[in-house]
């Protein structure tokens, strides 16, 4: 559980599920299948694995998941299943409660990676922050898309997920790299779009890297299995043949933020094939 001076815990919303074609892009059905088999609607299960760290007096969670703001109707087409709500899950993994939590770092604003920033209070008549106390980061430049996205990207974003923030105080619009506490860098990785971001924790010369949506489950570890989301997805494959090399030669711990049964592996080289391999628990860190 400890990570250098750091404590890192994972704090799961649950799962959900999205077209598998739609997942890994020009893969046949045939080899993706085998991987991560398709419900009756042609639906993957998906994890939405949120990252906390305490480090020092900050108390950080990166990504807040899919949230509860959701209609019925949209639940189902989503397959979303949660046992509990995020709030509920923070003080479960982490001891500390919602108002504790100091920063909260979304790597971009699509509905899975930010939907738990805000709930609807109490009345149902509000959208309020999840984290009251906390100061959300969130990069300039994913912001401006957000607030005015393409036609092809328009159903990730949901207005609700960020512009309660704003008008709150809360919402910080940063640059396209930045370092949050020591040893905590955040940086613009081009791919999924121009403006979305991974995140890299160094310390005592170890290196976790949060690969968010360039390689989000391990079956999208192979430079080609790219998801068709990806609104450049030459940038994605450069950026996994830049990154995932990297990852094998200095022994990273990497984080598939999406991966239902493993977020948590390192990669090998096998027969000219970079493999992930599962860590058994976050306690392998120690």
């Amino acid at each position: 559980m400890r990570f250098g001076d750091y404590r890192l815990e994972i704090v799961s919303d649950g799962a959900f599920g999205l077209d598998g074609g739609a997942m890994f892009g020009i893969v046949p059905r045939v080899l993706w299948s085998k991987v991560a088999p398709p419900d009756d609607r042609n639906r993957i299960r998906l994890g939405l694995n949120c990252l906390f760290i305490e480090a020092g007096h900050e108390r950080i969670l990166i990504e807040t998941g899919i949230g509860d703001k959701w209609s019925a109707k949209h639940a189902e087409i989503y397959a979303i299943a949660r046992q509990r709500s995020l709030r509920e899950a923070v003080r479960a993994a982490t001891g500390y409660s919602a108002e504790q939590i100091t920063i909260v770092i979304n790597t971009h604003l699509h509905f899975d990676h930010a939907g738990g920033n805000t709930i609807r209070d109490a009345q149902e008549e509000r959208v309020v922050p999840t984290f009251p106390n906390a100061r959300y980061l969130v990069s300039r430049g994913e912001y401006e898309h957000a607030e005015a996205p393409t036609e092809r990207d328009r159903a990730s974003y949901v207005p609700d997920d960020w512009q309660a923030l704003r008008r709150n105080g809360q919402l910080e619009l940063i640059p396209s790299h930045y370092e949050v506490v020591p040893g905590l860098h955040v940086e613009t990785v081009p791919g999924h779009n121009r403006t979305m971001q991974c995140v890299r924790l160094e310390q005592a010369g170890r290196t976790l890297y949060f690969f968010a949506d360039i390689v989000p489950t391990r079956a999208h570890v192979p430079y080609a299995w790219i998801m068709s989301y990806d609104l450049f997805p030459l940038e994605t494959l450069a950026a996994k043949k830049r990154l995932l090399p990297q990852a094998v030669r200095e022994g990273w711990i990497c984080y598939f933020y999406h991966d239902w049964d493993a977020p948590l592996c390192k990669l090998v080289e096998q027969e000219g094939r970079i493999v992930p391999v599962e860590l058994k628990g976050i306690d392998v860190l120690a």
